[in-house]
């Protein structure tokens, strides 16, 4: 008897101890949205019912779609984040929280400094339209300002749309507030700037994604999420963190002429009737508590008119 409750303390130490060793691994080459999106994964860690998760960090050169492909299958990869739609939540189980509460809908121009007098012009969507807008050709981006008529122009690589926006291959190069300040900062021989009035919003979710198969992690991070936003610790650490402190001093998002465009892509499940997952730059809160401590950066917030 001695012996069988000895094997079965055994057996439960080294469910314990697999359990404490289980790995989430990621990866992270040149992805200017890895830093947040890991910090959100490690929120949801240390708000879920496990949170003996590590995660592992490898840089690898994949596409977006190699990436995809080794989360679907378990391979290299648990976990991934992404803008959604329908076509990749048919692949990857999401975790339906948008980590940046929709803000990557809401995009600004990269311009070529000479050509802010033709946005000058823009009173109407339609006078909007009637300017050229440059994409990657894989992304959904590129699909959405198609489908609500605009003249996109795509290339295959990242890079080469600075270079094409600045020649005057097309007249604006949108982007998530968050991105086109660090971006001309990276390039500040050329001959580029953020165009200063106007703002487009889609509805786009950025979310972390699981295999289909790895349900276990997907439900601990889906509860880890709901208590952090019960508790306001997702805010807090939304609006604290310097790259979105950045935005709302920079972008002047209330200020902007804003125009609506309807996102065809999007997930039947994406939950838009939850108004507290979503950011609304007519309503960034005052509330020190939901940013950081640090008085300059809480003043950053507020006092963006």
């Amino acid at each position: 008897m001695i012996k069988i409750i000895s094997l079965c303390l055994i057996f439960l130490a080294s469910i314990h101890a697999f359990a404490a060793e289980q790995t989430i691994r990621v990866n992270d080459f040149s992805d200017p949205n890895a830093a947040y999106a890991i910090k959100m994964l490690k929120l949801a860690i240390d708000h879920s019912d496990n949170p003996n998760y590590k995660i592992e960090v490898i840089k690898e050169d994949f596409t977006q779609a190699r990436v995809n492909e080794e989360v679907r299958s378990g391979g290299l990869l648990d976990l991934c984040w992404a803008s959604s739609d329908a076509e990749i939540e048919s692949q990857l189980r999401p975790i339906r929280i948008p980590l940046f509460k929709g803000l990557l809908g809401y995009r600004i121009f990269i311009i070529n400094k000479n050509n802010q007098a033709k946005f000058d012009q823009v009173k109407t969507l339609d006078d909007l339209k009637k300017l050229t807008i440059g994409q990657g050709r894989t992304w959904a981006d590129g699909r959405i300002l198609e489908a609500n008529g605009f003249n996109v122009i795509k290339t295959n690589k990242y890079p080469s749309l600075f270079y094409m926006v600045e020649g005057g291959r097309f007249d604006g190069f949108p982007r998530g507030v968050h991105e086109p300040f660090g971006e001309l900062e990276a390039r500040p021989t050329m001959d580029l700037t953020v165009e200063k009035n106007l703002m487009v919003y889609y509805q786009m979710p950025f979310y972390l994604f699981v295999s289909p198969s790895n349900q276990t992690l997907a439900k601990d991070l889906e509860t880890g999420f709901e208590r952090a936003i019960a508790n306001g610790e997702f805010d807090k650490v939304f609006y604290g963190d310097k790259s979105i402190q950045d935005v709302l001093q920079k972008a002047n998002m209330k200020n902007r002429k804003l125009f609506k465009l309807e996102n065809p892509l999007l997930s039947k499940e994406t939950p838009i009737e939850r108004k507290e997952l979503w950011f609304d730059p007519q309503s960034i809160p005052d509330n020190t508590s939901q940013t950081s401590n640090n008085n300059a950066n809480t003043n950053r917030i507020t006092s963006i008119e």
